[in-house]
């Protein structure tokens, strides 16, 4: 039982970590001229470096031999690498491109779309609620298809990257910077090789536009690290339902970035899309908060027996209070 003032730190942490990832926006146009192919490069190399001195620092590599020495988990995390390359890449190039709000519809549809590949891959069944939530989640992507004039495409690549992202990381089962470090190995040398390639061709702004900029593309090691870190101080001290909720801190202060400060359109059609998506996250969040108040009453009857099954379905419904666990590593976010 975590104490008040333990509970207190870790919703700090919290806040923290949600709220950079939400105010991510603001960051990425500050390293134009960059394109986002050299920023999503630098993202990789400099993140490693800073993964890699914090490792260091904490003397934490006993994982890495134990990694490299299982063949499945590595293929599996390198396949999380290039999921995090397609996710990242296309949430740079969505804010530097002005399509701030159509990559935030990405983060509120995520928990529908991790539901729908749990029912299709892992043959999960949903309560009626939840298809409920799913059909509504459906409908509001065909109404923002219409309100755009094509598919939320954006939206759609952030969502299925990082519901595959999680499925991924599941089955891997490693910590938040250990992941993080595992996968920015992975993506190191194909980056440094890119960066090297613009350089060649004297097309890197890393190198022409001043020690300012340099600086700036430098610490796209820590805007990434940082929030994950933080995250990892959450994570050890709130519940996973309370982490559930707090995830959307970060799609909404980027939907409202992009409204009150980029200045994205949002005409009636979007706003009723945007709508359909809310009302199926309150119906999810209703229906998994419900029935873990259902399963602690049943657990905690004198004459209940406390079964595995039964403490794994009362976790389970804990972390999926926002409709969708928060992933087992985050570094996939924005």
């Amino acid at each position: 039982m975590k104490s008040r003032g333990e509970r207190h730190i870790g919703l700090l942490n919290g806040f923290a970590a949600y709220g950079m990832w939400g105010l991510v926006p603001l960051f990425w146009p500050l390293l134009k001229p960059a394109g986002a192919a050299e920023i999503l490069a630098h993202r990789m190399v400099w993140s490693l470096v800073f993964v890699a001195v914090a490792l260091v620092f904490v003397r934490r590599w006993g994982w890495a031999g134990e990694l490299l020495r299982q063949p499945r988990r590595l293929a599996l995390i390198t396949v999380a690498a290039a999921v995090i390359t397609v996710n990242w890449g296309v949430y740079i190039w969505a804010v530097n491109s002005g399509h701030v709000v159509e990559a935030s519809l990405g983060y509120f549809i995520n928990p529908l779309v991790t539901i729908a590949m749990g029912v299709l891959l892992l043959k999960e069944r949903l309560r009626p609620v939840q298809w409920t939530a799913v059909g509504v989640g459906a409908t509001a992507v065909l109404v923002l298809t219409i309100g755009y004039g094509r598919p939320p495409w954006i939206s759609l690549t952030l969502a299925f990257s990082f519901a595959t992202y999680g499925l991924v990381k599941k089955k891997v089962n490693l910590g938040g910077v250990e992941s993080l470090a595992a996968e920015t190995a992975i993506q190191f040398l194909p980056a440094l090789g890119y960066l090297l390639w613009l350089s060649s061709h004297g097309d890197l702004s890393f190198a022409s536009e001043g020690p300012g900029h340099a600086a700036l593309l430098a610490s796209t090691g820590i805007v990434t690290a940082l929030p994950l870190v933080c995250f990892g101080a959450a994570a050890i001290r709130v519940p996973l339902s309370t982490l559930g909720l707090l995830q959307y801190l970060a799609p909404v202060f980027q939907f409202l970035l992009g409204i009150f400060y980029f200045g994205e359109a949002m005409p009636p059609e979007r706003w009723a899309g945007f709508a359909l998506v809310w009302l199926a996250l309150t119906l999810l969040t209703w229906d998994a908060l419900r029935t873990a108040r259902t399963l602690r009453r049943e657990i905690t009857r004198p004459s209940t027996t406390m079964t595995t099954g039964t403490v794994s379905a009362v976790r389970k419904a804990e972390s999926l209070a926002s409709g969708a666990e928060p992933p087992a590593s985050p570094s996939a976010r924005p």
